[in-house]
């Protein structure tokens, strides 16, 4: 019998039933999940699409934002056609344009504020699943700034200033000669440069018209900028920026060295009061009248004799009368005056003496001139009478006598001065430290001579003027001698540079000088102390020149200096420049002088920047800094033989050398270490850029390579003028300054 079953228990087989029975199941699961499955999809899909194009519209605004940034640089915004916030625009368009990504209703805008460029732009994002949902478009929106930001920066100039930089650009015949800055020459085009340079990177306006020039007079930025100056042409100037303990005390230099002789002088002393002898006699017979002759009557009516007076004439009758005195050949009457003469030297002992002779005696003499007048009267006849007559004759005589005294010598020993000795010699330079300062002279003995005075030399009774040696106060500009370096010994200079020699410590950026590390430590140029020797001439083509010989010379001669020296205006370290002042008035006082070494420029300007080396305290004080050199040359490499260089006199002192050098193998060297420091720079992490000014009349294509391999990658520039050169500072500087975005 069929029993039938009430509702309830019917639905809950129906239930059990499907409980128990899979099939069909999973359809319905399938379908009910359908509808969030959906959700999630569309949401995801729709979501990227957001994303996506959110991030392509700050990918355009930023663009759009630097482009305009960049084509402002350091003049001003404009809203007119063409101007920069068109650029700004264009490029916007070129990253997103209308429609991308099936956006509308896109919108962007830029505008300048205090040298920054603000962008907003936006787009209308439609949505597609979510549709499903109810879900309507969205608006994406953003927005960006670019600003020219300066990074914490050290630069250096590393500057040619030589003589060819007094020559306009392109005269490569330099009609000026270079001595003298001919009109538009290029160290005044330099000048101009160097000042656009600063108001580019600093943006602060100085007294030169650049173009688009800033209007701020004090530099505002939050960065530390510091810049710095190594000038050089020959030599570098740097020696008083650096502390006295990094320099010896002693320098050896191409000198000379006086030769000079003891010698013994005398003088005599005061002489002794003199012991004279007995006159001679007086003649026995001054009153024998036959003693006298040329017998004349008296011309006086009277005649005074020896207090008796006399008539000039008597009367009598006969000879006999005439008496008193007497008559005829008898006894007479007579004066006698007498006139005492100088005393005279008669001889002297030891005369000249011969050191160590004591004394000296000397025999005097002297005379004493007496004239006797006798009187007489002669019986005779006058006008027919008989009287006698007063006649007089005189005979003269002499007395001498002679003395003696004595005098003491004198001895006093002198060195004179004999001869120059033409060598190499080491002066003792310590004098030029003043603590941890400079001096800015130092004296360095017997380097010249001066007059000692007149002086009777031992067995000479001449007097002789002699010579002795002096000091010279030798002054100081501040060019320096380099340190230790190597040799170039097989005359191929250049192959010993590939790599630097450890030995080579003058071109070692880094190392800090120590009076414990022999030959690291530097000297000073004493140009003053410096004489290249040479003996005798030569022939030189239609010239005669001097026979340069390493050979000591030894001559009384002051033999010219033959040798060439030039010291460049001083370095500055890396300093701030915070007002244009100051640094307009360095770059005015720099001046173009001598030759071509472009090698002592740049190990300078490296070892000023460099963050691990003798300025490593000054240097380092920033976590994160850039450091830049700019190397500015006009012309190829020149050297000569008798520069006095930062090796010395080439050719005499041969510090480089171990032969002789000539121009071309000093240029070679100078080349060699060139390109050595360029690659030790760059790899100390600085951008080294080189600027060839002048073109082809003072570069050739050579130096020209040269100067493009010394150069970080791409910072190479050439300027035939000074609009370009001006130009390409400029540049560099807008290089420099880092272009950064900023929420």
């Amino acid at each position: 019998m069929t029993r039938k079953l009430s509702g309830r228990r019917q639905d809950r087989g129906l239930l059990v039933r499907l409980l128990h029975d899979a099939r069909g199941n999973t359809m319905a699961i399938i379908a009910a999940a359908m509808i969030p499955l959906m959700g999630l999809i569309g949401g995801g899909i729709d979501m990227s699409r957001l994303y996506l194009t959110k991030t392509r519209l700050q990918q355009a605004c930023d663009a759009g934002a630097l482009a305009g940034r960049k084509a402002m640089a350091s003049g001003s915004w404009t809203t007119t056609a063409g101007g920069t916030q068109d650029t700004a625009l264009a490029m916007f368009d070129a990253n997103f344009q209308q429609g991308d990504y099936g956006t509308s209703t896109r919108t962007r805008s830029y505008a300048e504020s205090d040298g920054a460029v603000t962008g907003t732009a936006s787009a209308v994002v439609p949505v597609t699943v979510m549709q499903v949902f109810g879900a309507s478009a969205s608006t994406v929106a953003v927005g960006c700034t670019a600003k020219l930001a300066i990074p914490n920066t050290d630069v250096m100039f590393v500057l040619d200033v030589t003589g060819s930089m007094n020559c306009v650009a392109g005269d490569s015949d330099c009609s000026n000669n270079g001595n003298v800055p001919a009109t538009g020459a290029k160290i005044t085009g330099l000048k101009s440069a160097v000042k656009c340079f600063y108001e580019a990177l600093m943006k602060v306006n100085t007294a030169e018209v650049c173009g688009g020039d800033p209007t701020a007079t004090t530099y505002n930025g939050s960065a530390q900028i510091r810049i710095g100056f190594v000038p050089y042409s020959v030599n570098v100037n740097v020696g008083k920026l650096l502390p006295s303990g990094w320099f010896a005390d002693s320098w050896t230099y191409q000198s000379r060295q006086a030769n000079t002789t003891q010698v013994w002088t005398w003088t005599a002393g005061t002489e002794s009061a003199k012991s004279w002898n007995n006159w001679s006699a007086v003649p026995s017979n001054l009153s024998n009248a036959s003693s006298y002759s040329d017998w004349a009557t008296v011309a006086s009516s009277t005649v005074t004799i020896n207090g008796t007076s006399y008539p000039q004439y008597r009367s009598a009758l006969t000879s006999a009368q005439c008496t008193s005195p007497n008559t005829n050949g008898g006894a007479v009457g007579y004066t006698d005056s007498g006139s005492l003469g100088a005393e005279t030297v008669q001889s002297t002992t030891n005369d000249p003496p011969t050191y160590p002779a004591a004394s000296q005696t000397v025999t005097h003499g002297q005379s004493d001139a007496h004239t006797a007048t006798a009187y007489k009267y002669t019986y005779n006849l006058l006008w027919l009478l008989n009287i006698c007559r007063l006649q007089s004759a005189t005979r003269d005589y002499t007395l001498t006598r002679t003395g003696t005294s004595t005098r003491p010598i004198n001895w006093t020993q002198i060195t004179r001065f004999d001869s120059w000795t033409y060598k190499p010699r080491a002066l003792d330079i310590s004098g030029l430290k003043n603590g941890t300062g400079w001096n800015g002279s130092v004296s360095v003995p017997a380097l010249t001579t001066t007059s000692l005075g007149s002086f009777k030399p031992s067995g000479s009774s001449s007097s002789v003027n002699y010579l002795t040696t002096a000091p010279v106060t030798a002054t100081w500009d501040g060019c320096i001698e380099e340190r230790q370096t190597v040799r170039n010994t097989d005359g191929t200079p250049g192959d010993e540079w590939g790599t630097i020699p450890a030995a080579a410590y003058d071109m070692n950026i880094d190392l800090v000088p120590s009076a414990s590390t022999a030959g690291s430590q530097w000297g000073p140029m004493l140009e003053d102390a410096v004489w290249a020797r040479y003996d005798g001439t030569v022939s030189c083509g239609k010239y005669t020149c001097p026979n340069n010989t390493t050979s000591n010379v030894t001559t009384s001669s002051d033999l010219s200096r033959n040798h060439d020296y030039y010291c460049t205006t001083e370095a500055k370290k890396l300093q701030s420049w915070t007002t244009p002042a100051p640094f307009e008035s360095y770059v005015n006082s720099l001046t173009a002088i001598g030759n071509t070494y472009h090698d002592i420029g740049m190990i300078w300007g490296a070892r000023f920047i460099s963050p691990t080396g003798i300025f490593a305290t000054q240097n380092a004080n920033l976590s994160r800094i850039e450091r830049h050199i700019i190397f500015m040359t006009d012309g190829d490499t020149m050297t000569a033989p008798s520069n006095y260089s930062a090796y010395g006199v080439h050719w005499w002192d041969r510090r480089q050398t171990s032969y002789a050098p000539d121009s071309d193998n000093l240029n070679a060297i100078v080349n060699a270490r060139l390109t050595a420091l360029c690659t030790a720079i760059k790899n100390k992490n600085i951008t080294l850029w080189v600027i060839g000014y002048g073109g082809a009349s003072g570069i050739n294509s050579a130096t020209t390579a040269r100067l493009q391999a010394c150069a970080t990658s791409g910072k190479y520039f050439a300027a035939d003028n000074t609009a370009a050169l001006t130009s390409r500072f400029k540049q560099i500087a807008s290089d420099i300054s880092e272009l950064r975005l900023t929420n």
